[in-house]
């Protein structure tokens, strides 16, 4: 799966259409559904550009409209969230509704002159999907001249996380072969409850331990009632500014198997090494010892049911790397993940919601090597995120069969170019020096 944003996703030069699903009835007559914690957080950020996130694949061969749409259409079916729309309410509050979907047609967005495709496809998402549009998801298709086509599959981000794009290129893709074989579309695909009864089932779990709530409220007490920032420089962020992406690879396939052998003979997992690296880094360009405190993502999906489903199955924990031992950073691991796996409404209560500040820190470990869906590289997916303005620091660690990469996301002042990118060089340095002091074949 290959990282990448919109303005420089592959795609071939071609035409650009989508499939609109219509929509049956009015919102707010139809069920109302549980709204997550993180849900409500994101939406209630308002009605805006960028706050999508997208796959993209090429398939093997050319394929019609009609079974196209088909397909698309048991996607949705499947996918309770893919039919549903939230609802601004007075004063600040949204609710979530069902929506019923019926078949739609094809909508041709031609470019102006001067505008390439990458640039008309990020208009076309950041109107389609945006936090109230209804649906708020759409699928793209680019036709070159000859060939097969390219497929973008873009949703809000209340609605998809990076595990459940992989869920929707394999569930069309399945689709299109059934209806190629004559068979219903998605008829042998698995369970896929729906986002809205995880949300229902996090919501009755008993209270929240008081021990969780009071480690909570020692790091964020340690950041000044705030989550945690990046510990250097990122210059005036009095208001957003244009983001800065990166991706840097890291280590090779060699290198990465190398690394793992490393990190067993040590007794560590692969994200607590990085996590010391990335620790002691920090403090060599500080010039001084300190714990490194981060937004830690983790995923809810906590039971084999929910891997085949989409949704934000996705919530903010907290982690405190208190040294470079890994050892100490495998503990903070555990720690995180225990801190994330309670409902974040009652613990963030008393702070008004999750308390982000400029220059908030984010640090996250995907393998997709070790998610149970998996996606063909044939069909060269990447994973497509939007063009923002931001003022915090999103660092992304991810694994795939071509080796260890790192992705960046960062407010494009002076000072965050260069916080950031000497903090990128050296865990990137780091982690390299480690896998060649180290000894022993590469292991098959």
């Amino acid at each position: 799966m290959r990282l990448t944003i919109v303005d420089q996703v592959h795609l071939p030069e071609g035409q650009l259409r989508s499939h609109v699903l219509k929509r049956s009835g009015g919102v707010g007559h139809t069920r109302e559904l549980p709204v997550s914690f993180d849900q409500r957080r994101h939406v209630l950020e308002g009605q805006r550009r960028g706050s999508w996130m997208a796959v993209a694949f090429r398939l093997p061969e050319p394929v019609d409209d009609d079974r196209l749409a088909q397909a698309w259409e048991a996607v949705v079916q499947r996918h309770g969230t893919l039919r549903s729309a939230f609802v601004a309410r007075p004063p600040r509050s949204v609710v979530l509704h069902e929506i019923e979907l019926r078949r739609g047609g094809w909508v041709d967005h031609p470019a102006q002159p001067g505008v390439g495709i990458r640039d008309r496809l990020r208009e076309v998402l950041d109107e389609a999907c945006a936090p109230f549009a209804r649906p708020s998801h759409r699928l793209c298709v680019v036709q070159p001249a000859d060939g097969p086509p390219s497929i973008v599959i873009a949703a809000d981000h209340s609605h998809v996380d990076a595990w459940s794009l992989l869920v929707l290129v394999r569930d069309l893709t399945t689709c299109l072969d059934d209806l190629t074989a004559g068979r219903a579309p998605g008829a042998d695909l698995p369970p896929a409850p729906a986002f809205s009864d995880h949300t229902h089932e996090l919501a009755s779990r008993p209270p929240v331990p008081e021990d969780v709530v009071a480690r909570w409220r020692e790091i964020l007490d340690a950041g000044d009632g705030a989550m945690p920032t990046f510990p250097l420089s990122l210059g005036d962020l009095s208001e957003p500014r244009t983001a800065v992406v990166e991706v840097h690879d890291v280590l090779d396939y060699e290198q990465l198997a190398r690394f793992e052998e490393h990190c067993r003979g040590i007794g560590a997992s692969m994200l607590a090494v990085s996590l010391a690296e990335s620790c002691a880094t920090a403090d060599d360009l500080a010039g001084a010892p300190a714990p490194l405190r981060a937004i830690f993502p983790v995923h809810s999906r906590y039971d084999d049911r929910w891997h085949d489903s989409v949704g934000w199955f996705i919530t903010n924990s907290v982690i405190e790397v208190p040294s470079p031992d890994p050892a100490a950073c495998h503990r903070a691991v555990k720690e995180a993940v225990v801190l994330g796996s309670h409902p974040l409404e009652p613990i963030m209560a008393p702070y008004g919601g999750m308390p982000m500040t400029p220059g908030n820190f984010a640090v996250s470990w995907l393998d997709n090597r070790r998610l149970p869906v998996a996606v063909p590289p044939g069909l060269e997916p990447q994973h497509v995120s939007a063009v923002v303005r931001t003022d915090g620091v999103m660092i992304w660690f991810v694994v795939n069969a071509t080796g260890l990469h790192l992705r960046c996301r960062y407010p494009g002042t002076p000072e965050a170019r260069r916080s950031v990118g000497d903090w990128l060089d050296g865990v990137r340095q780091r982690l390299q020096a480690r896998v060649a002091s180290s000894v022993g074949p590469v292991p098959d």
